[in-house]
């Protein structure tokens, strides 16, 4: 009889030792698994929020406030207008730089964009042609140029850089016409070099180019315009 229960616990003990060494193996296997795949990045701290710095907004322009402070009381003046909004101001500012090279050379309109866009400090746009031209070798919705339209503070900028620095800059300057307006109020005046503005450097250009300014007023006759430049300063002939 101690016999039988002997060999009923061997019996016994065999499938506790076989369940065992499954788990073990079991566990095993995890922990390799576990090893075997890359380990998930650790959330990175935000990083501490900066200060902020001091928004301080940009100044006007020197001639839109020389126009609100000496312009407008002279022209009111000098025309008798009943209100403040009858008084011409400059509206926009427009540059057209046509570069024909195009046809033979694609780099020169590059150049073109780059000096004008030293020039104005906006960047311009690309003007194509409308139509086909044999005679000049020129296609349809060909680049043949580049312009720019400024407005706000930069056109006043530009005015003023253009009265103040860049005519006087001009070989044997004796003044502009005074009679290149259209009969509505807007001034046109072209320019055989760019490098009268300060921004172009002479040694880095590839060629001169000239540029046609457009001036476009808010005012109704030519008297009136001419008025309104002459208080900038504008270097008419006399």
């Amino acid at each position: 009889m101690a016999k039988d229960k002997d060999k009923e616990q061997k019996q016994g003990a065999k499938p506790k030792q076989a369940g065992g060494d499954r788990a073990a193996q079991k566990a095993a296997q995890q922990q390799q698994q576990a090893k075997a795949q890359p380990k998930k990045d650790a959330p990175k701290p935000a990083p501490p929020p900066k200060a902020e710095a001091p928004q301080v907004p940009a100044p006007p322009a020197r001639l839109a406030m020389y126009y609100r402070d000496k312009v407008v009381p002279e022209l009111t003046q000098k025309f008798g207008y009943k209100s403040v909004m009858q008084v011409p101001r400059i509206k926009k500012i427009t540059l057209n730089m046509g570069v024909g090279e195009t046809t033979t050379d694609k780099k020169v309109l590059d150049n073109a964009v780059a000096d004008m866009t030293k020039i104005a400090g906006q960047k311009p746009v690309v003007t194509k042609s409308r139509k086909s031209i044999a005679n000049f070798k020129i296609r349809a919705n060909f680049p043949v140029g580049c312009m720019v339209t400024l407005r706000g503070a930069r056109m006043y900028e530009f005015f003023d850089r253009l009265v103040n620095i860049a005519m006087p800059r001009i070989r044997d300057f004796r003044g502009v016409s005074n009679r290149a307006f259209d009969g509505r109020g807007n001034y046109s005046l072209g320019v055989k070099e760019q490098i009268i503005f300060p921004e172009i450097e002479y040694d880095k250009i590839d060629v001169l180019r000239g540029m046609d300014i457009a001036i476009t007023t808010t005012a109704k006759t030519d008297d009136e315009a001419r008025a309104l430049l002459s208080a900038f300063r504008f270097p008419f002939k006399h």
